[in-house]
């Protein structure tokens, strides 16, 4: 079993190259002291992350977890990572990971106020236990996210195409979501459109054909469905991406929560209307999840 730990990261120039960061690393005691009062990635939320699934010690689809760290970092105007120093860390990392599954979460800080700048860790831990949902399903509802689809484009300081820190509005949605008893949602734009889960990624199926909405107006490329998109084609399905209008949802065939950790989970019900599960694929896809992946 994976046991709780974290390593500091001291982090280098995006274009420092050396064949070993070894002495930029240091293991700490996840439940020891590590961070100062005045970092900022406590105080403000003022950073970026990333969750990488691990799975039997390998870490999975490590480059565009990076990929995406540093784009996240550009958008919120934070020293670019060295890709091949968090590599490494995460590799590390992932050595020290059991037999089962487990998470790696990269942080990115802007670092003390006043101070160093930047902070970077990254830390490791058991993963829970998602074998119900990724059996039984989830029940979702929808949630107003507050915003119109080109808000993004037209007030890029909202960060809204970033992974940050600041994921208050997300745990606030699921917490609505569980009061009214479902166990996820699924933010719609105040036009009316489709964006994406507090932690995850939609697809859904109509035919033969899958769908998810586009990567813009604030919706982050979900690494998973990336790769599940990879495993469609290979089977020789359509998979690709839309506007999608909230009226679309329930006429769905079947429709799926992705993201690193939880995996594939199918959607049962979207606001109080039931939706056909198809078991066979889903199995299919977690499967395939469940085996390493770069």
């Amino acid at each position: 079993m994976t046991r709780r730990f974290a390593l500091m990261i001291d982090p280098l120039a995006s274009d420092e190259t050396r064949e070993d960061y070894a002495d930029t690393f240091t293991q700490v005691d996840a439940a020891a002291p590590a961070l100062s009062v005045g970092e900022l990635s406590t105080q403000r939320g003022d950073g970026v992350f990333e969750s990488i699934g691990v799975v039997g010690g390998h870490a999975q689809e490590v480059v565009p977890h990076l990929e995406r760290l540093a784009h996240s970092a550009r958008l919120c105007d934070l020293p670019v990572p060295n890709q091949a120093q968090w590599r490494q860390a995460v590799e590390r990392a992932a050595e020290q990971c059991g037999s089962g599954e487990s998470v790696i979460k990269l942080i990115l800080s802007r670092g003390v106020e006043h101070g160093p700048t930047p902070t970077a860790w990254v830390t490791a831990a058991p993963a829970a236990d998602f074998t119900a949902p990724r059996r039984d399903g989830i029940r979702v509802v929808t949630l107003d996210r507050g915003y119109d689809l080109g808000a993004a484009e037209r007030a890029p300081w909202l960060l809204l195409g970033a992974k940050t820190l600041s994921y208050a509005v997300n745990m606030a949605a699921l917490r609505e979501a569980h009061r009214r008893g479902a166990d996820d949602a699924i933010f719609l734009s105040s036009d009316g459109f489709v964006l994406e889960a507090p932690t995850a990624s939609l697809i859904l199926r109509f035919g033969d054909r899958f769908v998810t909405p586009a990567p813009n107006g604030g919706i982050l490329h979900g690494t998973t469905q990336l790769s599940v998109y990879d495993h469609l084609a290979a089977r020789g399905f359509e998979a690709g991406y839309d506007r999608i209008p909230a009226s679309d949802l329930t006429g769905a065939d079947a429709a799926w929560l992705v993201s690193s950790v939880r995996l594939a989970a199918p959607i049962t019900a979207i606001d109080g209307v039931e939706l056909p599960v198809d078991a066979a694929l889903t199995a299919d896809l977690n499967e395939y999840l469940l085996s390493p992946r770069d």
